[in-house]
């Protein structure tokens, strides 16, 4: 009876120093690209468009739910106001984080050249960014970034 007592007492120590490592342990921090690779980012964006992409895909997010939920005019302003691409950039530069600068030049010229290059959107075609977005902006229609 002793002896199971014993191995009772251990194991259960056992287990809550497993569960307390388990819980420590941190998640790593988002991959970001380099500064410099952030402005060619940043130039890539512009040159695709994607930004206006990103805020007329909210707009129609918004549109859809304020016709399903019957919301009223000041609900619909309020949350088109809230959109704000700065909350979503630090996911594109993301989605990028592991391109080296010169992919990323060889990509930005792409863009900036090639007129039939500029009708596809490498944005748009990445699965994680899709999901990414469509995460973002039902938290808009949800109103989680309008500021009280």
């Amino acid at each position: 009876m002793k002896n199971l007592k014993k191995h009772s007492f251990l194991c259960a120590l056992l287990c809550l120093f497993i569960s307390s490592k388990s819980l420590s342990q941190n998640n790593p921090p988002p991959a970001m690209p380099t500064q410099q690779n952030k402005i060619i980012v940043d130039k890539i964006v512009e040159a695709a468009h994607y930004k206006t992409y990103v805020i007329d895909f909210c707009l129609t997010k918004i549109n859809e739910a304020s016709a399903k939920e019957g919301w009223n005019e000041q609900k619909a302003i309020e949350i088109t106001e809230s959109i704000n691409y700065k909350n979503f950039r630090d996911a594109i530069y993301n989605s990028f984080a592991f391109y080296d600068e010169v992919e990323l030049e060889t990509l930005l010229k792409a863009y900036e050249q090639d007129t039939a290059y500029q009708t596809k959107n490498v944005m748009t075609a990445n699965k994680a960014l899709v999901n990414n977005l469509n995460i973002f902006a039902n938290d808009i229609v949800l109103g989680k970034y309008i500021s009280k």
